[in-house]
């Protein structure tokens, strides 16, 4: 007797495919303050993590539906969301307290957010259709968008 196996259709992307980007609505660290992030223009200059300031070259914005990760306002340490966000589950994340050394054996990590669903704080939600502003400066850079430390890396050419 053969065992039953129910079969399941999973589309697989590569990494360097997945969707990734901030979505609309995110409050985004500038010089002039924080704006939300669809209301940046290139030449704004974006507080970042590792350079102190960025010159942003470009904004490309795409709506997709994309795999999300829903995260609760605190969840990743004090502010860490300052509010409850949603990410597409590709976006990684600066991560560099505890939880870094607990689950990458390092003081620092940059992950994508899907790797720290708990279920509970930070739950993947399923594909949803959000709107992402990808950030182009002339390097990669960690901003700081919605209380968290977000990877904005240079991102690949467009090919015909």
């Amino acid at each position: 007797m053969k065992p039953s196996t129910s079969q399941r259709q999973t589309q697989t992307r590569p990494a360097a495919e997945a969707p990734a980007g901030i979505v609309t609505g995110t409050r985004v660290l500038t010089l002039d303050g924080e704006m939300p992030v669809e209301f940046l223009t290139p030449g704004d200059r974006v507080i970042t993590r590792d350079s102190g300031m960025a010159v942003l070259r470009d904004i490309r914005v795409r709506k997709v539906a994309v795999a999300a990760v829903a995260i609760a306002a605190g969840s990743l340490g004090h502010t860490r969301p300052d509010e409850d966000m949603i990410l597409p589950a590709a976006q990684k994340v600066l991560v560099r307290d505890w939880r870094a050394e607990a689950l990458f054996g390092a003081k620092q990590a940059m992950v994508p957010v899907a790797r720290l669903a708990d279920g509970q704080f930070v739950r993947e939600i399923g594909e949803r259709e959000l709107t992402l502003c990808e950030l182009v400066f002339d390097s990669a850079h960690v901003v700081y968008a919605g209380g968290m430390e977000l990877d904005a890396p240079v991102p690949e050419t467009a090919t015909a």
